[in-house]
């Protein structure tokens, strides 16, 4: 018996290969739940989608027309929606005083604005005693440096998070998000691939290494599960990095010269 066996997870943000919503729908699947991606990249969807027998459908996070259109597809297919879970998200990394109108407009329509259309147009069709997700970054709560309006509009997704938590309570729905740390993921390749920078955030973490899909995984079925008895909180899945704090720049910057210098000595 798996913990989410007879329920029906929709995920958006699963379209780029290897990335978090498709690490958490592996593991959705294998618990026994039913399985909805959705993203903007419809080929590599369609692949995924094939691969481990789930339905699909492109879906921009911030249309609502076609978030209803995903609800719309979990309903017809399976029958109705007990887990939705948003994975969706944008890595932007700019100095404070040179991060564009552009980019803060892009940023909040993404990760604020388009969040709170998922939930709304996923709460419309779930069925009571369902599971709202987000994944959110442990950055919203302590510092990264060049992070602000990413780090802003996951802290505003969250509290966005307990208003749904506190309204649909009584539905027995529960909304929680899961704030990773530093993850290595598409979002995160080109840093994840230098091992002096997974090093120098690892000794930031008192459990001594950064966090994995598998991780975030693991906690999000806990959360969509029947066990969970939960709702309205952050749980920091980071290895207690928010006990401490991420590596600044220089810092960051400094390990990757001292590796470089010790690999041509």
């Amino acid at each position: 018996m798996g913990m989410l066996d007879g329920k029906v997870a929709v995920i958006i943000g699963a379209a780029g290969r290897d990335n978090m919503g498709q690490g958490i729908g592996r593991r959705f699947l294998a618990e026994g739940a039913q399985l909805v991606v959705a993203g903007r990249n419809e080929d590599a969807l369609a692949a995924f989608a094939d691969e481990v027998g789930a339905a699909w459908i492109g879906c921009d996070i911030t249309d609502e027309v076609q978030l209803a259109a995903l609800a719309d597809l979990a309903v017809d297919r399976f029958g109705g929606i007990d887990i939705a879970l948003n994975a969706t998200g944008w890595g932007l990394l700019k100095p404070f005083l040179e991060t564009s109108k552009a980019e803060i407009e892009r940023v909040t329509a993404l990760q604020f604005t388009g969040a709170i259309l998922f939930y709304q147009a996923m709460l419309r069709r779930m069925r009571d005693g369902g599971s709202i997700l987000q994944i959110s970054s442990a950055t919203a709560s302590i510092m990264l440096e060049d992070h602000a309006a990413y780090m802003g509009t996951k802290a505003g997704a969250d509290h966005v998070i307990r208003c749904v938590a506190n309204e649909f309570g009584h539905r027995g729905i529960r909304a929680n998000s899961i704030a990773p740390g530093f993850t290595p993921t598409p979002m995160t390749a080109r840093a994840s691939r230098n091992q002096a920078i997974i090093d120098a955030f690892a000794r930031e973490y008192p459990l001594g290494r950064v966090g994995t899909i598998e991780d975030v995984a693991d906690a999000a079925v806990w959360l969509a599960s029947d066990q969970c008895f939960m709702t309205g909180q952050v749980l920091q899945v980071n290895g207690g990095l928010t006990l401490r704090r991420n590596p600044r720049n220089a810092e960051i910057a400094g390990a990757v010269q001292a590796a470089r210098a010790s690999s041509v000595a």
